[in-house]
């Protein structure tokens, strides 16, 4: 048996259990969603935490924290600073989900 041939069959068992692991682990963070949550963000870690575990789609946001004006790249704001974290700016992935962002 040639080389190539040694580690395809290597390869081919070890890249596909990567990628069913890797589809475990997005069904387990894309699961049931948390309880709605209204009003503004008053505990910040919590809603990092959120983010973080959830990587959220923007309905999957508004669900979630219905009363926070969630800002998408591309949307046109207005420039006022509100200090309640009542407006989030998010930071999307290449599959839209909210990875990141901030308050302002």
């Amino acid at each position: 048996m040639t080389l190539s041939l040694r580690f395809a069959r290597f390869l081919v068992p070890a890249l596909a259990a990567t990628l069913l692991a890797a589809c475990v682990v997005y069904e387990e963070r894309t699961g049931s969603l948390p309880a709605p949550r209204p009003g503004n963000v008053q505990e910040v870690p919590e809603f990092h935490t959120f983010i973080d575990e959830y990587a959220p789609t923007p309905e999957e946001f508004r669900a979630v924290y219905p009363d926070i004006t969630l800002v998408l790249p591309g949307d046109i704001a207005t420039k006022e600073l509100r200090m309640n974290n009542s407006r989030f700016f998010a930071e999307l992935d290449d599959r839209d989900r909210i990875v990141g962002g901030r308050f302002q």
